[in-house]
């Protein structure tokens, strides 16, 4: 069974997980290899993580949300987080990983982000 659902919204492919807690070394292990080979397919430099349903996450997973966040800066890929719980969110913020990672609230808010610019732009 895969890890990770992934659909294109737009320009920007939407991954998601399939399980609520995710916590077995083998599974985490299957999450990061799925989320590593969907970077490459992430259309126009987009990526959108949809943490809907996550409940609980161990700090491995963290470890390889971390390694994902670097091998998208590397490949020139925005990756951006949404729905993410209120415990997930809480342990990001401990970690002062909420800092790092480009967290929105829903889905639509994260996609229009996307085309958002900055000051100048």
């Amino acid at each position: 069974m895969a890890a990770i659902t992934t659909q294109f919204s737009g320009e920007v492919l939407v991954a998601g997980f399939t399980d609520s807690k995710i916590l077995d070394t083998q599974r985490i292990e299957q999450v990061g290899k799925e989320l590593l080979e969907a970077v490459s397919t992430a259309a126009n430099q987009k990526m959108l993580l949809n943490f809907s349903g996550v409940q609980f996450m161990s700090s491995a997973m963290i470890t390889k949300l971390v390694t994902l966040n670097k091998t998208c800066a590397a490949k020139k890929v925005k990756l951006k987080f949404c729905d993410v719980e209120k415990n997930v969110l809480e342990v990001f913020k401990i970690t002062k990983l909420n800092k790092l990672f480009d967290i929105q609230g829903t889905e639509e808010k994260a996609i229009a982000s996307f085309d958002k610019k900055g000051w100048l732009g």
